[in-house]
């Protein structure tokens, strides 16, 4: 049996996304910008995408923009909230995604931006004082928090989160990669100026993602070249990963309650085994509680062992895909910078099982049964 185990990574394209963007990789092949029948044909698919994705999250279609991903989104997002509002004050946290981080390391390194990080508990919950305090009196800030962690799952209430900005006249963004298409997301509710989404996350392509930028809110383009994405982002439009994300957003929406239930049917089923196979178990963050984390991911920690060292190395060998960690950094069992945020037991050994519609039960008991034999 092969089990993947890794879908905060990437997820499999669903059959029906795959179905959809065919069309566009053999026949309706035109260049968008191009003003014959076969290029707008492809622009009729971008504009038919951009309305699908709005609908779905109750934006304008003005206030989508495709990129290539999700970290694309929060660099030109990010980038441009900085440049256009002459952001002084950042404030943010240590478990962001390095999209985030990285992003706004540099804008500090070159004197642009000074880069405050709120503290976190051991379970990776933020200090919402904190942040009151950190804005009071604060001119031209910005607050970037994600929404669902792609490690420990802990997720921040965006609604709330909105309303201290909007008091404190500061602007709000949001790594929103983990979330979209799991969560309903009401943006005329949300006092929000950015969040973005990522196909590769939700069973869409990989190399096609979207950002949406408030209409009250203005920003630069980062990729210069081309009047593309209407003047935001230069360079001939992906049109079958457009056609492909709105597709996935789509099947997702219309799923999203058996999903979740689902899913986290299969979270209960890990986390109840877990601790009938591996004494002393612990999970990091707030991924053990069902209601309150992102329900596709559970970081869980095993206690110190010396067969902890190659426990990912021998599920690979048993078709068992899962990760220690986060996928976009290098090295299986590196430390996290999330993990060492929580401050967490050195000695204990951390591994991300994250979950999608597509796995079974009988996945899952195939694993607690490897796990029991490489740790016996």
């Amino acid at each position: 049996m092969k089990v993947y185990l890794d879908n905060a990574a990437t997820t499999p394209v669903d059959p029906a996304v795959y179905e959809a963007m065919q069309p566009y990789l053999k026949n309706d092949f035109g260049n968008p910008s191009s003003t014959h029948s076969f290029g707008r044909i492809s622009k009729s698919a971008i504009e038919e995408a951009r309305k699908k994705v709005s609908d779905i999250l109750n934006a304008s279609p003005g206030e989508i923009f495709f990129t290539s991903g999700g970290t694309e989104a929060d660099n030109t997002s990010l980038n441009g909230l900085i440049r256009r509002y002459n952001i002084r004050n950042v404030i943010t946290s240590p478990i962001e995604h390095h999209a985030v981080l990285h992003s706004l390391e540099f804008f500090e390194s070159i004197g642009m931006a000074h880069v405050q990080f709120l503290d976190v508990d051991k379970k990776g919950n933020i200090d919402k004082d904190q942040l009151i305090d950190l804005l009071k009196d604060k001119k031209d800030s910005l607050v970037s928090l994600m929404h669902a962690n792609n490690e420990i799952g802990n997720l921040i209430d965006l609604e709330e989160i909105g309303e201290i900005c909007r008091e404190h006249k500061a602007l709000f963004h949001s790594d929103t990669v983990q979330s979209i298409a799991r969560y309903a997301l009401d943006l005329n509710k949300v006092n929000i100026n950015a969040v973005l989404g990522s196909a590769h996350k939700f069973h869409g392509p990989k190399g096609i993602g979207f950002m949406y930028i408030n209409a009250s809110t203005r920003i630069p383009p980062y990729i210069i070249g081309g009047g593309q994405e209407r003047d935001m982002r230069a360079g001939t439009e992906n049109v079958y990963g457009i056609v492909g994300l709105a597709k996935a957003m789509e099947i997702a929406y219309d799923n999203l309650s058996l999903n979740k239930k689902l899913i986290e049917s299969l979270k209960s089923r890990m986390i109840k085994g877990l601790k009938n196979t591996i004494p002393g178990v612990k999970f990091n963050g707030l991924s053990e509680n069902i209601k309150n984390s992102l329900y596709s991911v559970l970081s869980v920690s095993l206690p110190p062992s010396d067969k902890n060292e190659m426990i990912l190395f021998q599920l690979d060998l048993n078709d068992i895909a899962a990760s220690g960690g986060s996928a976009c950094g290098s090295g299986a069992l590196k430390g996290s910078h999330v993990i060492n945020a929580l401050k967490a037991d050195k000695d204990r050994t951390t591994i991300r099982f994250s979950l999608s519609k597509f796995n079974t039960p009988e996945e899952i008991d195939y694993t607690l049964d490897k796990i029991k034999e490489i740790l016996n």
